[in-house]
């Protein structure tokens, strides 16, 4: 099984800065991507941030040049740096990754079970 762990949430000013960190464990072959995802109230899951195993990143417009995504593949984890943080930056974010469990078996997606980033004007 794999477990994906997150923290670094919490209550922040606008313009302020939170960094987000999820750690993988578990019993894997590879993973793939991982990545960033969020849900604020009465809206759908959407894309923050992902970055491919080797090294290619890609962010939601809504945070281009504010939020940062980096990994570090020994210690399986993925980061997310979020600098001038606005209101509507507010959601429950998650970690996910794209696992490999067996060699040249299947990827299966994970998540972790969210953090709460709340900005306030």
């Amino acid at each position: 099984q794999v477990q994906l762990v997150e923290s670094g949430g919490g209550l922040v000013e606008a313009g302020g800065s939170l960094r987000l960190s999820c750690a993988a464990s578990g019993s894997f072959f590879r993973i793939y991507a991982m990545g960033w995802y969020r849900q604020a109230p009465g809206k759908q899951r959407e894309l923050v941030a992902v970055i491919t195993s080797g090294g290619s990143t890609n962010y939601a417009d809504s945070v281009k040049g504010r939020f940062t995504i980096s990994r570090d593949r020994a210690e399986k984890t993925v980061d997310l740096q979020m600098n001038s943080l606005k209101p509507e930056d507010t959601a429950v974010y998650y970690c996910n990754a794209g696992v490999g469990i067996h060699y040249g078996g299947a990827r299966s997606d994970y998540w972790g079970q969210g953090t709460q980033v709340t900005v306030s004007s």
